[in-house]
């Protein structure tokens, strides 16, 4: 056991210390504020505080994890054996050149999005505000790269110091805002959808919902079949997100009370974990969250504890005291989605911190490192599948959890091209399958 002195105890110091040595590095942590304790404990201690007691492993703290609120956090960002760091220690006595614990709580809390900013149009936090796009480490999982450089410092100076490393994970995570394209959508939607494709001179579309309609073919969106066997071949456990609510602007789903949907619901939840798809009037409206919860909760006869926001809509920090409000464990929307990248600058799961009252809570976020739509743009299927590679790797070396956002559509191979056997290549590189 390490133990740690401070000066002071506060809920970020305890939040921060926790997630870089119990969740990424599997090192049990204990703190102290009281010096006769820290003198008279063994060799395997710490301090973090303004300056050292002894000639102990000592690294110089930043006032941000002593602090309350959000205020102006002065970043210089700079390099630390070719990776990017900030919070600078500036101190010969200190083990660590920068405060890596400070720098760790500014990137879990989401300190950068509480400070007022530009939203979209779907009132989401713009990649290019971030701190990790500005300065180009947002594909890198920075938090976790400092965790095992700390790593390496502290079994130089404790070799009797045993870890115990989690294995790398790889989890997709299938959203599905619409199950079918054709088969019960409805009179009108079908209508429309057959002129508005004469419109633009598809004609194999028409005749495409037309053989879908007459049970000639199977619908395109129907692709869960082929996931779950591809999933079942390689030994990967995959999450399914449904959408399970009303139609909408945004939120199109067939109705939840057709029993094909629900029929469909339960088969796939047969095989793999099944949660929502918080829809888009859900997302500010809490009453209308716990409905759909249930509603999906009752259908597959099991608890919904896991969700994942509809158009990755996300606002801090109320979307999240929702969730904890609606009694929802676990979130997957921790990620940009057109953009690959590691928004909270880790790959290994973390609890939300609220800043506004200063306290960790229960709710585990999940960060998704990329998406489709973010891959599709890159190139054609060898690049895409050497960028996957790529991610895949870093996250390897630091044993976190590569969790990758598709969708239903995604292997509808002529609407996305030679995406079948990039997922497959990608099975085969981070599956189980022996």
């Amino acid at each position: 056991m390490l133990l740690i002195y401070t000066h002071k105890l506060t809920p970020r110091l305890r939040y921060a210390f926790k997630h870089v040595f119990t969740r990424v590095l599997k090192i049990p942590i204990e703190f102290t504020t009281r010096v006769e304790e820290f003198i008279a404990h063994g060799p395997l201690k710490m301090t973090y505080t303004k300056q050292p007691l002894q000639n102990e492993f000592f690294v110089k703290s930043h006032e941000l994890l002593f602090d309350h609120g959000v205020g102006d956090v002065e970043i210089n960002v700079q390099q630390w054996d070719q990776v990017a760091c900030f919070f600078s220690t500036n101190s010969d006595k200190s083990i660590l050149p920068y405060d890596i614990f400070a720098a760790t709580f500014y990137l879990l809390s989401r300190y950068e999005e509480y400070i007022p900013h530009v939203k979209d149009e779907h009132g989401r936090y713009p990649v290019n505000e971030s701190l990790a796009f500005k300065h180009k480490f947002l594909e890198q999982p920075v938090i976790d790269i400092w965790a095992y450089k700390l790593l390496g410092i502290l079994q130089e100076r404790f070799p009797e110091l045993n870890v115990k490393q989690t294995p790398f994970q790889f989890t997709p995570v299938i959203s599905v805002p619409l199950v079918f394209g054709y088969r019960k959508v409805g009179i009108l939607r079908t209508i429309s959808g057959t002129f508005g494709d004469l419109f633009r001179f598809r004609l194999r579309k028409v005749l495409l919902r037309y053989a879908v309609l007459f049970g000639i073919k199977k619908d395109p969106y129907d692709t869960f079949d082929d996931f779950i066997n591809l999933h079942l071949t390689y030994k990967v456990k995959a999450i399914y997100f449904f959408l399970f609510a009303k139609y909408a602007t945004y939120d199109k789903n067939i109705s939840v009370y057709s029993n094909v949907f629900r029929s469909l619901i339960k088969s796939v939840s047969d095989y793999a974990i099944t949660s929502l798809l918080v829809s888009y009037e859900a997302f500010s409206n809490i009453d209308v969250l716990k409905k759909e919860r249930k509603r999906l909760s009752d259908l597959i006869h099991r608890p919904v504890v896991r969700v994942m926001q509809h158009y990755n809509k996300l606002d801090f920090p109320d979307t999240y005291r929702n969730l904890i409000d609606a009694e929802v464990n676990e979130d997957y929307t921790m990620g940009y989605p057109n953009t690959i990248g590691f928004r909270a600058g880790t790959c290994t799961p973390f609890y939300f911190y609220d800043i506004g009252a200063e306290m960790p809570t229960p709710l585990k976020i999940n960060p998704v490192v990329t998406t489709d739509f973010a891959l599709k743009e890159i190139g054609n299927t060898q690049q895409i599948i050497d960028k996957i590679t790529r991610i895949g790797e870093v996250i390897e070396a630091v044993n976190g959890n590569f969790v990758f956002k598709l969708h239903n559509t995604t292997l509808i191979e002529n609407e996305w091209k030679g995406w079948r056997e990039i997922y497959i290549k990608t099975l085969q590189r981070f599956g189980s399958k022996k």
